[in-house]
């Protein structure tokens, strides 16, 4: 292993949540209710951010989105591909996860729940949007926070950023075709013109900057880098929260007339985190990888990489779409669900290592 993979391992592996990662849902409940009553005081000024946009990307949400992702992009490492042969199994479960099983669990909860058991309390004209937000915030994993969890459960951090680098590379090529099979199985039609400007927007261009940024920073030293990052990451909070600020202000009457649609929108969301990480956790046992591999293959095969679904919906369906609310609705309850996972998966380290553990 490189020195540098070395170095961005023990960093990760030494992170643990920050007071803004602890209480991101409180941050995010503030942000609902701040932006719901600005949109409602001051609708002018938010009408008049909706129409900034150029080819159908909002230009202040557009520039928010990039503060608020490319700090989270350079802790990749992509000099930690060459360790995928050493994890070989536990990188296979949690790709099948990420890649075969999560995007296509979410939309069939989706059509079953959405169109279906839950329609009749639900907007009838946001159906299809709803469905496509969820559909977003599922087909990509996450690609930041996973090194939180992961050191949480004690996780092996070569196996984390090795996962997390090799995902983010197969996210530039799958994400697209990924969504448009999904969205058009859903009779959802979408331009692939407008699709492929959001990945080149929010995910080769901002992949691009960040690691060229990342290079240049590790030349004049660790420190430099680590400090730099650190005055990234509080920009990249303000960022999320002013995005989700304005995403409440549009949404603000949705919101209001139908309270339900938050609590519905997360069953979906909830049953998929539970199911993708109990499958991802088993399936590395029945495959015989230890238990700090299976902790973040669990990890990360149970979470969305959000900040690229919300952008994504943005462009696609706009500020007020369903979509874009269903996406946030992601970003409410990720840290407490995940922190329950974690919690399953340290409790039941006794039985993962016990007796019948296959090997």
């Amino acid at each position: 292993m490189s020195a540098q993979c070395d170095v961005t391992a023990r960093a990760a592996a030494g992170k643990r949540l920050s007071v803004f990662e602890r209480y991101l849902t409180v941050w995010v409940a503030l942000c609902i209710l701040v932006g719901i009553g600005l949109g409602q005081v001051f609708p002018g000024v938010f009408q008049a951010i909706g129409r900034l946009e150029v080819a159908q990307v909002n230009l202040p949400v557009g520039l928010l989105i990039w503060v608020m992702i490319i700090p989270m992009l350079m802790k990749i490492d992509f000099g930690a591909l060459h360790q995928v042969k050493s994890h070989w199994k536990g990188i296979g479960v949690t790709l099948f996860v990420n890649w075969a099983v999560k995007p296509f669990s979410m939309a069939l909860l989706a059509w079953l729940l959405i169109r279906g058991v839950f329609a009749q309390w639900l907007p009838a004209e946001q159906l299809d949007s709803y469905v496509a937000g969820l559909i977003l915030l599922a087909a990509a994993p996450c690609t930041a926070m996973v090194f939180v969890w992961s050191r949480l459960c004690d996780g092996d951090p070569y196996f984390t950023l090795t996962q997390v680098a090799l995902n983010d590379s197969i996210m530039i090529f799958a994400f697209a075709p990924i969504v448009a099979l999904l969205l058009g199985l859903s009779a959802i039609v979408v331009p692939w013109d407008t699709l492929l400007t959001s990945v080149v927007l929010y995910i080769v261009i901002p992949v691009a900057l960040a690691q060229a940024w990342r290079w240049l920073l590790l030349k004049q030293g660790q420190e430099r880098f680590d400090l730099t990052l650190a005055t990234l990451g509080q920009a990249s909070i303000v960022a999320l929260l002013a995005t989700l600020v304005l995403l409440f202000a549009f949404q603000g009457q949705a919101i209001i007339e139908q309270p339900l649609v938050i609590a519905i929108l997360a069953v979906p969301i909830l049953i998929q985190v539970f199911f993708n990480s109990g499958l991802a956790y088993g399936l590395n046992r029945l495959v015989g990888e230890k238990h700090s591999v299976a902790g973040p293959s669990a990890l990360i095969g149970a979470s969305n990489f959000f900040e690229l679904a919300v952008a994504a919906a943005i462009s696609l369906f706009g500020f007020k779409s369903g979509a874009a609310l269903a996406t946030v609705v992601g970003v409410l309850i990720e840290v407490p669900v995940m922190l329950l996972v974690v919690r399953v998966v340290n409790a039941s380290k006794g039985w993962y290592e016990g007796d019948h553990a296959l090997s």
